[in-house]
């Protein structure tokens, strides 16, 4: 990490070096054209095309690295930002939907615990100590005995550590394996951009932004093309009213016919798109095309 200091001018990035969150980040910097090669050795990659140094951390600690180190960006769940209790100095700028679970206090699932109030002075153990107190404190706790373990937390009642644990859930089958429960969840929580509250390469921090937001808006929906008569057009841009707007335009005039015709595009969420064409039809649009977006700025 000694490289850091030896850095030309260059926007830093905060990334996940492992874990759940890696894979997902790396195909989203990819989708937003942040081209880089990471040697196997160094935490530190920078990037081919833009600027840009990414450097690879855990996930816990980014938030303190952006809000108060020198790197402008960063990509981190929004468990880890409440955690380092970092808002007064950065921003949040996206929830990139990805990396979802809940935080969520576990007891075992043949005990007689059945609601977190019975756990006010029990053992607790959780990598999440400052949202674990906090929320016991506020369930009337003035001094919760909250341990802090870094991993392997789902094992401390079982190894007789804790009385119930407090860590994430995302599938909840290692939960069930521990042969615990959850009673309550603290927060939901998934991976966000995050920047600094100054930053040194504003503009730059605004340029990945909104290729990011054009990365996730891609994936979330795709293009409907079709056409259809100007008596239907108000039901049919009622079906496809579009991400801010839909687009309408005339159709050349091959015939008579098509002067009372629209051609009209819109983009559509990915998990409507077959309701929508079906509702289309039935008012009586006609060639309708679904186009995957490969990229867009919106």
């Amino acid at each position: 990490m000694d490289l850091v200091n030896h850095l030309p001018d260059r926007l830093l990035f905060a990334v996940p070096k492992k874990g759940r969150l890696y894979e997902k980040c790396c195909n989203l910097l990819s989708g937003a054209d942040i081209q880089f090669r990471r040697s196997n050795r160094l935490d530190i990659a920078l990037s081919t095309n833009l600027p840009i140094a990414l450097i690879f951390l855990p996930a816990a600690d980014i938030p303190v690295f952006v809000g108060e180190g020198n790197c402008d960006l960063g990509i981190t769940g929004l468990d880890q930002i409440k955690e380092a209790d970092q808002f007064n100095n950065i921003e949040s700028l996206l929830d990139l939907k990805f990396g979802s679970c809940k935080l969520q206090i576990q007891v075992p699932a043949t005990g007689e615990i059945n609601e977190s109030k019975q756990l006010i002075g029990k053992k607790i153990v959780s990598s999440f100590t400052k949202l674990s107190t906090d929320y016991f404190k506020e369930l009337g706790d003035s001094n919760p005995n909250i341990r802090y373990v870094g991993g392997s937390v789902e094992a401390s009642c079982a190894l007789g550590v804790a009385d119930a644990i407090v860590d994430l859930v995302e599938s909840g089958e290692t939960m069930k394996a521990a042969g615990l429960k959850a009673i309550d969840t603290i927060l939901e929580t998934s991976a966000h951009l995050i920047s600094s509250k100054t930053p040194k390469f504003p503009d730059l921090v605004k340029t990945i932004r909104q290729r990011i937001e054009g990365v996730l808006a891609a994936q979330e929906y795709v293009l409907c093309n079709y056409n259809a008569p100007k008596s239907i057009l108000s039901n049919c841009l009622n079906i496809t009213p579009g991400r801010r707007a839909a687009t309408v335009s005339t159709l050349d005039k091959h015939s008579p016919e098509e002067e009372d015709w629209v051609a009209i595009s819109s983009m559509v969420k990915r998990k409507e798109i077959g309701n929508v064409m079906d509702e289309l039809k039935k008012q009586g649009a006609s060639d309708i095309l679904v186009l995957e977006i490969s990229n867009c700025r919106v």
